[in-house]
């Protein structure tokens, strides 16, 4: 017997629809994953068929086959695990498999059954409902972030056990609902603020005129000046993300497995510190198949680099086309990838390279000047 379920993966920071066919015929039993798995969906056999074990029903016997499709993508990651088992189950004629068309299905499982939280489910959720679903199946730990996006049915599941009972219609599983306006309205859990800073009024004049207009901020001087201090509570006189920005900048967050469990939307702007041991990749994005880096984690937020100088030369040159554009574009042998990065830059960095000022430095004028030249002239002229 044949069975469709449908889930979806993601691509850049959009999901695209990812059709699980599972098909269940005659020869030895074995299971068969088609469509361009990687190893971590390949896995998904033997986890799957120890939760089917431990949930109570029978391991389908004879040939199993499943397709991925469309099959000239490279498919990720664990979130198959759900569909797959479903699929299973529905091919062996182990429940009824009428209600699996309409929704969009997503998780990862544990060996006992447990649905487990993936990455990605906020992008995945809006494909549903571009999809016409009538809702998505999730783990409980990614409901909200779901929910978020309105005119879809979010149904949190524990374990396949629970999924199965839904889909039969034998267990009642209320969608979950999020009230994203009341979301704005909580207090941010950071105890930063910059009304704290006392003195530095020029410099804080600075940081709110740069504020203000979206300006990038470079702020040179000695060791203990507050140039951290001032930096990390800049992001609270910045204005408030509106639902767009916040959509926009929790699908990143969500695919790269930052949101905490139960957490719906990203509220507040971000705030990146990467160290200046960073790479290229992991400040822009890379990996055999493209993810974000730090610049698009700080989208509509700050980015903050510490001793600017220590940065490698051609980490920091990579900024300069995503500060002047808002977005960097990523090309490996899988494909091209776009990601948002739409920040502000605050650097900050010591006038000498012992820290001191250069009138108590005891450093040469010539160190002096290496040290400051680590820092491109097309990078300086995107600081405002």
């Amino acid at each position: 017997m044949l069975a469709r379920v449908f889930s979806a993966a993601v691509n850049g920071i959009e999901a695209y629809p990812v059709e699980v066919e599972v098909n269940a015929g005659w020869g030895d039993t074995v299971v068969v994953i088609v469509g361009l798995p990687d190893t971590a969906v390949k896995e998904s056999r033997d986890r799957v068929s120890t939760a089917l074990t431990n949930s109570g029903f029978k391991f389908p016997m004879g040939r199993t086959t499943i397709n991925l499709a469309p099959a000239d993508v490279r498919k990720e990651g664990p979130s198959f695990d759900l569909p797959i088992a479903l699929g299973m189950i529905a091919a062996s004629e182990q429940m009824n498999g009428e209600r699996l068309e309409r929704y969009f299905i997503v998780g990862e499982l544990a060996l006992t059954g447990a649905v487990r939280p993936v990455k990605g489910v906020l992008p995945i959720a809006l494909c549903a409902r571009a999809a016409g679903k009538a809702g998505v199946l999730v783990p409980a730990d990614n409901a909200a972030e779901a929910a978020v996006v309105a005119g879809l049915d979010v149904i949190p599941v524990q374990n396949l056990r629970e999924a199965v009972g839904f889909l039969e219609g034998e267990v009642d599983l209320p969608p979950t609902r999020v009230d994203v306006a009341r979301l704005f309205e909580q207090p941010g859990e950071e105890d930063l603020d910059f009304a704290e800073v006392k003195g530095q009024e020029l410099v804080k004049r600075a940081l709110e005129i740069a504020a203000a207009g979206g300006h990038n901020v470079l702020l040179i001087g000695p060791p203990g000046t507050g140039k951290s201090m001032l930096a990390k509570r800049l992001p609270t006189i910045l204005p408030p993300l509106t639902l767009e920005e916040a959509l926009e900048t929790t699908k990143i967050h969500s695919i790269v497995g930052l949101l905490r469990p139960g957490q719906a939307l990203v509220t507040r702007r971000p705030f990146r510190a990467p160290h200046h041991t960073a790479s290229d990749a992991g400040l822009l994005g890379g990996n055999i198949n493209p993810t974000p880096g730090e610049i698009s984690l700080a989208h509509h937020g700050v980015l903050f680099l510490d001793e600017l100088p220590e940065f490698k030369r051609s980490v920091l040159e990579t900024l300069r086309q995503p500060l002047e554009e808002g977005y960097v574009t990523i090309s490996r042998a899988a494909g091209t990838v776009t990601f948002p990065a739409a920040f502000m830059l605050v650097a900050a960095m010591n006038p000498t390279p012992d820290g001191k000022m250069p009138g108590e430095s005891r450093c040469s004028p010539r160190e002096i000047q290496a040290y400051l030249g680590r820092v491109s002239g097309p990078l300086l002229d995107r600081i405002d």
